[in-house]
């Protein structure tokens, strides 16, 4: 059986496993993927490797008693056996208070998040896209280290209550760090697609090249608060404190920035500057996302905060019911509303300021107030009367993403962005903020 199924050949082996099944509720997932990727280091390609593997998971209920069980064979024998295993495991544990029985029936939107070129990505033309990083790096005296990793693959569940779902997904991350012959400089660049075709190494190394080159004779400058100018790929590992943070229980219970005194939430409160606006939507043509929840919900486009107002947060079916509420499950994708602003257009537009690439291991210092901390790095400039000036040493900051999104000032176009955090993929602008706090310096390159 091939690794990666069909909708029919899913539809059919999920079946089979639930014509096994003798409890109250069964679910079954199956999920399959190849993987394949490339490293390099020192200007040489260190390693390769790939990955192949399908999984199916059988979850059984009995009354509010779950077993779940796993399995990678799929011939009758195992596949009756994990749904055996599944049950009595079920039978052994105690009652889940929060069980809900599985989803029925749902509609689902058909967004194209699978691309034949990622599909058919091998070893020779992933070797000749970051030949084309290494012979650009190799001619300008720059060392190179970077990492491309293609994926495709699908997920599928049934259940006992009649549900199907179905979602078969490609996908292409790509990340390089450039730095001087003598080390003093360091300039990085990330991309991530959907369809392999839209990735360009070349472009994406010349990027890297450019800015660690202008790095090299980087200034000391010092901390306080400033106007800075902040790329996508730094932009992301903040923002999605915001997003991973949009949980309906917590603000309930009184754990999150989202939670108000005396139980109540933020639900329909404005947070931030009115100019921003977020919001999931699985047919995004860039950054397409599964059309079905963990659960089986169907996912639909969804408002989070809209024009500074926070219109959803994510329910469990659990907590909706507790709550009278209606499910909201969380989104498989997440969108920023881009301006019009070029990344240059920003720049000449800043009389005084600092222009960040990248920011790297981000800590949570508050919850309540969403403070982090973290630091500059990869390319830090200072902006002077509409250009850079020069490199500037590297900063450490201490900001909460919601203050941030208070002063904003510019919001530039969107853009498919990898966060360096979490490796997620998201659909963010360039960010002008004003009175970002810089907490103190940080001799690192």
């Amino acid at each position: 059986m091939s690794v990666i199924l069909t909708e029919e050949e899913a539809k059919a082996l999920c079946k089979k496993v639930l014509s096994f099944s003798k409890a109250d509720d069964c679910t079954v997932n199956i999920s399959g993927e190849i993987r394949g990727n490339i490293r390099y280091a020192r200007n040489e390609v260190s390693t390769s490797g790939a990955l192949t593997n399908k999984n199916l998971a059988v979850s059984s209920a009995y009354g509010k008693k779950v077993g779940i069980a796993t399995i990678d064979e799929f011939d009758d024998a195992s596949l009756e056996k994990v749904v055996r295993r599944s049950e009595e495991l079920a039978k052994l544990a105690p009652e889940n208070p929060e069980y809900e029985e599985p989803v029925g029936p749902q509609t689902y939107l058909k967004p194209k998040g699978y691309f034949e070129t990622t599909a058919k990505t091998n070893p020779m033309s992933r070797a000749e896209m970051v030949s084309k990083s290494l012979d650009l790096c190799r001619k300008d005296n720059v060392v190179a280290a970077g990492f491309m990793e293609d994926r495709h693959g699908f997920s599928a569940m049934m259940n006992s209550k009649g549900l199907f779902a179905y979602y078969p997904e490609s996908n292409v991350n790509f990340s390089l760090t450039v730095r001087t012959e003598d080390g003093k400089g360091s300039g990085y660049v990330a991309k991530g697609f959907s369809d392999v075709s839209k990735l360009d190494t070349s472009a994406a190394t010349k990027v890297a090249m450019q800015k660690a080159k202008a790095s090299a004779a980087a200034q000391a400058i010092e901390p306080g608060k400033y106007t800075v100018i902040l790329e996508p790929t730094a932009a992301a590992v903040l923002l999605e404190n915001i997003f991973f943070g949009m949980d309906a229980r917590s603000a309930d219970e009184g754990r999150s920035f989202f939670s108000k005194p005396g139980g109540k939430t933020k639900l329909g409160e404005k947070i931030v500057d009115e100019a921003v606006t977020f919001y999931s939507d699985p047919m995004h043509p860039e950054l397409p996302g599964s059309p079905y929840s963990g659960d089986g919900q169907s996912l639909k486009k969804m408002s989070w905060i809209e024009k500074g107002v926070v219109k959803n947060l994510s329910y469990s079916r659990f907590w909706a019911k507790k709550q009278g509420k209606e499910p909201v499950p969380f989104p498989s994708n997440m969108i920023m509303q881009g301006g019009t602003a070029t990344l240059e257009e920003m720049i000449k537009s800043t009389k005084k300021g600092i222009l960040v690439t990248k920011l790297w291991y981000i800590r949570p210092v508050d919850p309540q107030t969403l403070l982090l901390t973290g630091l500059t790095r990869d390319g830090t400039f200072y902006i002077e009367d509409g250009k850079i000036k020069f490199p500037i040493k590297n900063l450490r900051f201490n900001e909460s993403p919601i203050i941030m999104l208070n002063n904003l000032e510019t919001i530039g176009k969107s853009e498919r962005v990898v966060s360096t955090e979490s490796d997620q993929n998201y659909f963010l602008p360039p960010l002008k903020i004003r009175e970002f706090t810089f907490s103190s310096l940080s001799d690192a390159v």
